[in-house]
């Protein structure tokens, strides 16, 4: 087994147990798999705080490289997506002390990309989920249920 190291908010290192592959990528178990889940329903909470619609979690470990959760979700005008963006920045890291990486994307409102390392979030207008229709590159990724008793 490999160690993967991946700095914290803090500064701080945390290891990450991955077990290696014959294709070369990763599959991540154990307590970093249970943390990259908790950070998936807490971008998912956020997003339903927001009124954000059709939210998905993909657990998508082992089939990309980047993340161990895609979370999609829609808002019904440009506000709301930038207010979804916004609001899941903030619970994050009061909830969980994880900053986001990266955003793009959220002056706009049509499409916000948000990366928190071990998930990736997409906050779409409604009518720009259905052009790009991002689901469909994991139609046979398993799917995290989301509850709204979540919230």
């Amino acid at each position: 087994m490999t160690t993967i190291k991946r700095k914290k908010a803090d500064g701080k290192r945390k290891g990450k147990t991955a077990k290696p592959r014959s294709d070369g990528r990763r599959k991540v178990t154990g307590k970093a798999a249970e943390s990259a889940r908790k950070l998936a329903l807490a971008i998912a909470e956020a997003g339903l705080d927001k009124k954000a619609v059709n939210i998905e979690i993909i657990d998508v470990r082992g089939k990309v490289d980047y993340a161990d959760f895609v979370v999609v979700m829609s808002g019904r005008s440009d506000r709301q997506v930038t207010a979804i963006g916004r609001a899941i920045e903030e619970h994050v890291k009061k909830q969980l002390g994880v900053v986001c990486l990266g955003v793009e994307g959220l002056p706009h409102g049509n499409w916000v990309l948000m990366d928190f390392g071990e998930a990736i979030v997409h906050v779409f207008h409604e009518d720009t989920r259905g052009y790009y229709d991002l689901e469909s590159l994991w139609i046979d990724a398993a799917r995290v249920q989301v509850e709204p008793a979540q919230a």
